[in-house]
């Protein structure tokens, strides 16, 4: 369209009310803009108009069925279509991606859902294996699914998988991930999914590798803040941890409990009930902990921690069941016993 306009600043030169006539649409001074206000009205609806109008029915009960559409309820409200027709339909919709279909949990009843504009986009292009394949990943969620799990589900050879795999990989569709719990196996997933701590180990892993030195220096930092603090929340110490940007991914509180806690095993850290700690942390507000145990106790140093095990405190003597029994020249000796031998050499 020219940019020019009018010196009563009227709409531009092109402007032929003559061509456009008195029925044209109000607000379009254009020509073009009215060709390409209609080309866009033509590609948004132009999806319902390539549907018959027993397509469109299916299409209209899944949206009255958002949970999914079962195919008992498709018959009762579909009575004068015959299982021909009903199965046709069903077919061309499937192949037109607008609807996908799947088995209830509760029953082996068939139940469609309706793709949405924006999901039937996004698979525009895929052949039938490849979509089956790809809505079975889908419903593996963030925990993924593996290799074999698909060839089983999807009753597909496992050279199809590998190059269905690849290509939607390629399409950035899926993504495979590397398991903690097994390093030489890789399970998919949707490509915007974030993976399950189940999956990725969760905050004490880095690369698929256990970081222990990470997991070192977090427990040293809660036990000064702690000691430093007298008597602290479970929520204190987790906005400390946060604050101190120590960690790159972010601590549920569930992974900070875990820390303390091994400072309680170690004799480092003391567990004191919330009444018990003073007013001001008994009565501060516990929203957001997952757990009664998180609510109720607060933390403090140790008065008396545990000793560090020497071999002064770790003699076998100590402990040994047949110690009134053991005698120089007896068949119980110190001169014969294994583990003595051991703690000796120290």
């Amino acid at each position: 369209c020219a940019p020019a306009r009018l010196p009563s600043g009227g709409p531009c030169v092109c402007w032929d009310a003559r061509r456009l006539g008195r029925g044209g649409p109000r607000g379009l001074a254009c020509p073009r803009r009215f060709r390409d206000h209609a080309a866009s009205q033509r590609s948004m609806s132009s999806g319902d108009e390539a549907l018959s109008e027993l397509e469109l029915s299916v299409l209209k009960l899944c949206r009255e069925n958002p949970k999914g559409l079962h195919d008992n309820t498709l018959e009762e409200k579909l009575p004068a279509v015959s299982v021909e027709e009903r199965s046709s339909v069903i077919n061309a919709l499937l192949g037109k991606r607008r609807l996908q279909i799947f088995k209830s949990d509760q029953s082996d009843q068939l139940v469609y859902k309706e793709f949405s504009r924006v999901f039937a986009n996004k698979l525009k292009g895929l052949g039938s294996e490849e979509t089956l394949v790809y809505q079975i990943i889908q419903a593996g969620g963030n925990m993924g699914i593996w290799t074999k799990e698909l060839k089983m589900q999807s009753n597909l050879q496992q050279p199809q998988i590998s190059k269905i795999l690849r290509s939607l990989e390629g399409r950035q569709l899926i993504k495979a991930v590397k398991s903690v719990a097994s390093k030489n196996r890789k399970v998919y997933m949707l490509y915007e999914l974030e993976p399950s701590r189940e999956i990725t180990g969760g905050a004490w892993y880095t690369e698929q590798e256990f970081d222990g030195e990470f997991i070192s220096v977090l427990t040293d930092l809660c036990h000064k803040f702690i000691v430093r603090s007298n008597v602290c929340t479970l929520g204190q110490i987790a906005e400390f941890v946060s604050s101190s940007q120590l960690s790159k991914v972010k601590l549920e509180l569930e992974d900070v409990l875990s820390i303390v806690n091994t400072l309680v095993f170690d004799g480092k850290v003391e567990e004191v009930a919330s009444e018990s700690a003073g007013s001001k942390l008994a009565t501060q507000p516990r929203e957001g902990y997952p757990s009664d145990k998180m609510r109720s106790w607060c933390y403090k140093a140790s008065r008396l921690e545990t000793p560090v095990p020497s071999p002064f405190t770790s003699s076998p003597c100590g402990v040994c069941p047949v110690f009134n029994e053991c005698t120089p020249d007896g068949m119980i000796s110190p001169a014969r016993c294994v583990y003595f031998s051991q703690w000796l050499q120290f």
